[in-house]
């Protein structure tokens, strides 16, 4: 029996490495967010910051395994067999559900998930107690203290609330005395705004990132405790001192500084405060085993009591934790998905938006817009004027596809993200407020983004969209967290190792195919096939520039039509349903396309406007080739989804040497993009007619059959529906061949932006 214990505590110990992996990539946001956004120093160089934080603050840890220790359940009442089971059960759950958030890209809190999984398998396995002791349900309070989950979703509200609001607020202050030119304001105004804010992010530090470490024989923290009005005053006074210094001195930017102590300290915070979460429930069970075993006493009659005294972590456990959350770091591609769904939210530069707008963030945005007219009328047209000159900025009309190169949001920003997300989360400790770190830093930075005017008419109702989407995450994080967790724990309660080695094997499967399919998107995403945007001001230079994507589309569309009469032949329901999904991503791409085109003509200059309607036309032929490709896929597939009679051999024999022209048709056209060989359009479109003809002569034929032996109406309309969209197809083809040939010119050099 001691083997198959002593194989949970192994497993919990590979838990501990994987949750440490999943943990890290989602919490990442945390400090990341404002570096990453502003680009105020290299990407290197944030991951050496942020690195440096992690392992002084893992170095700095008291390494208090109190997560499971701090009265989520009365450990004396439960035996060791029971103890074993909750951890191994809240492991597998955190593992999965941190990975599932980190797939999708969403930020959530590593406490809350711990702390409800910790609470869902401790009332799954006190029910079982309960119902084997012919209990009432009221007996459940022996067992479990329900007050910690009321205090977890007391802070989720607390967080949403004053961090947006306080963000906002701050924000709107700094960005009206600041403004966005903030290169070209006094010294004074950054020494000042410098002081505050370090002065703000050292006392973080002290309060959160080192509340559990013994600085001078607690010398420090204990003064900061007993003083901390005076030792506000004074650190204001001497970090905006030294704040003109440097900007007088030796020339730095402030705000700089400001992102990279800030980025540092909630960085060291993180590791210090919130290390335990991952390696807390793998160290308790490794130290209940430990004390369980030589007793002689059968692991379910030994009770826990042991788990209820302060355990400290030994400081080599709590090294490795931080370098392997420091590889992490460096190495997770989700981490920067995770952040990156945090900066796209927060983005003063327009771009592509992640989330769909719905009817709630619809509604939240048309009654905003009438609150604000109403709030506006009552001020002064002057003092409207006036504000409105503090928040002018230069509008940047770069190209989308140049977007991602440009910084976020300012320095100014930045800064204010990092400063009152450290006041909020030190008062909050200080004050034993319940406020998530996670949740503080993504409001803060919603409320700031929303104070700037980021979430103009263009952008915000897929914004707001976003943020209902991250918080309704956050609240689905503590239910899926407490149900799974008692799931499992009943799973492994009833199926004992077995079901274990089930568990993990499932956990195992799950998270390698999550993590192939992300590097396979990833992979996908950077493909040479997806479609380029026209950065070209010459349209010789769209020519040029734009063939690969001619080329990709033909490629595409040729394999679309065959898997479409294929799927049709042998009746492949499958195979018409990837064909349907193929088009439809096609077709998200050149919509893409469109999408660009504003940027595109602002960046022309009067010399080359005849570019922009070389560009329009390109994409309305693109656009009928994608829509007659999407409707040939969709009435196939509904045809053969419905199980209508299957078409007749004639049907399918024409349709198939169809196929065969369309592919010569399109093999000819892929040659002259791809080679650069405008030259051989004009050998295609001298078989324009014949093409055509075809084409009559098919629906001719078809018009004879219905006439006599055709008896089905379903199979006649499918099949003249093909060709009428199939000779679309062919002109839209041919048409977009011609414009090429009638504009392309060899002589002259391609002109780009």
């Amino acid at each position: 029996m001691d083997n198959i214990y002593l194989f949970m505590i192994i497993a919990l110990a590979f838990l501990a490495i994987a949750d440490l992996v999943v943990g890290v990539s989602n919490d990442a946001v945390n400090f990341l967010n404002s570096a990453i956004g502003s680009k105020a120093i290299s990407f290197n160089t944030i991951m050496i910051v942020a690195s440096v934080g992690i392992a002084f603050g893992a170095m700095s840890s008291s390494g208090m395994m109190e997560v499971a220790r701090k009265g989520i359940f009365n450990p004396g009442e439960f035996f060791f067999a029971e103890i074993i089971i909750i951890f191994m059960a809240v492991m597998i759950t955190d593992i999965l559900l941190l990975d599932f958030f980190n797939t999708l890209g969403m930020p959530t809190s590593t406490t809350v998930s711990i702390v409800f999984e910790l609470l869902g398998a401790a009332v799954a396995v006190s029910l079982l107690k309960i119902w084997a002791a012919d209990g009432s349900f009221a007996d459940l309070s022996m067992y479990i203290n329900t007050d910690k989950a009321t205090e977890i979703i007391l802070g989720i509200i607390l967080s949403v609330i004053i961090a947006f609001t306080i963000g906002a607020l701050i924000q709107f202050i700094a960005r009206l005395l600041i403004t966005f030119r903030f290169e070209d304001k006094p010294k004074w105004r950054g020494a000042i705004f410098g002081g505050l804010a370090l002065t703000a992010i050292v006392y973080f530090i002290l309060i959160k990132g080192l509340k559990s470490a013994n600085l001078f024989g607690g010398i420090i923290t204990d003064y900061v405790a007993q003083q901390p009005e005076l030792f506000i005053l004074s650190n204001l006074i001497f970090w905006s001192i030294i704040s003109r210094i440097f900007t007088g001195v030796f020339k730095w930017n402030i705000y700089t500084v400001i992102i990279v102590v800030g980025t540092f300290a909630l960085a060291m915070a993180f590791a210090g405060n919130d290390l335990v979460n991952f390696i807390g429930v793998p160290i308790a069970a490794l130290q209940s085993f430990q004390d369980w075993q030589g007793t002689g006493i059968p692991a379910s009659e030994y009770t826990m009591e042991s788990l209820s005294a302060a355990v400290r972590t030994p400081v080599m456990l709590l090294l490795l934790a931080g370098i392997i959350m420091i590889i992490t770091l460096w190495f997770s591609s989700k981490a920067r998905s995770v952040v990156k769904t945090s900066v796209d939210l927060s983005r003063q530069n327009q771009g592509e938006e992640k989330f769909q707008p719905n009817f709630l963030s619809r509604q939240v945005v048309k009654y905003s817009i009438k609150v604000f007219d109403k709030v506006n009328d009552v001020f002064p047209k002057s003092l409207q004027k006036k504000v409105n000159q503090q928040f002018a900025q230069t509008y940047d009309y770069s190209l989308t596809s140049k977007v991602k190169d440009l910084p976020a949001f300012d320095l100014v920003r930045a800064a204010v993200n990092l400063m009152v997300a450290s006041v909020l989360i030190s008062i909050a400790t200080s004050m034993k407020l319940p406020l998530s770190t996670t949740y503080v830093t993504f409001m803060v930075a919603m409320g700031t983004s929303l104070a700037d005017r980021a979430w103009g008419t263009e952008s915000a109702v897929y914004r707001v969209a976003g943020v209902f989407n991250v918080i309704g995450g956050w609240f689905l994080t503590a239910i899926i967290a407490f149900s799974a967790a008692a799931l499992v724990a009943l799973i492994i309660h009833f199926g004992g190792i077995i079901a274990v080695g089930f568990l993990l094997l499932f956990a195992a499967i799950l998270i390698t195919r999550n993590y192939l399919n992300h590097r396979k998107s990833n992979r996908l995403a950077k493909l040479e096939y997806g479609l380029k945007r026209a950065e070209s001001s010459s349209i010789q230079g769209v020519i040029e520039e734009s063939a690969d994507n001619i080329t990709s589309v033909i490629k595409r569309s040729n394999k679309i039509y065959t898997h479409a009469i294929d799927g049709l032949a042998r009746h492949d329901l499958e195979m018409l349903k990837k064909s349907k999904k193929q088009v439809l991503k096609l077709s998200a791409e050149i919509d893409d396309l469109r999408d660009n085109i504003f940027y595109f003509i602002k960046n022309l200059d009067e010399n080359n406007i005849g570019a922009s309607n070389f560009y329009l036309n390109i994409l309305d032929y693109l656009q009928d080739i994608a829509q007659s490709l999407e409707y040939i896929g969709k009435i196939s597939y509904k045809h053969v989804n419905n199980n209508h009679k299957k078409l007749t051999y004639s049907q399918i024999k024409e349709l198939k040497e169809l196929d065969i022209e369309m592919e010569s048709l399109f093999d000819k056209t892929k040659v002259a993009f791809e080679d650069r060989q405008f030259q051989k359009i004009a050998e295609v479109l001298a078989h324009k007619e014949d093409m055509f003809n075809l084409l009559t002569q098919k629906i001719s034929r078809q018009i004879t059959r219905t006439r006599g032996e055709e008896s089905s109406p379903k199979n006649t309309t499918l099949y003249f529906n093909i060709l009428t969209e199939t000779k679309d197809l062919v002109t839209a083809t041919l048409n977009l061949m011609e414009i090429y040939y009638q504009e392309y010119d060899s002589n002259i050099q391609p002109a780009t932006l």
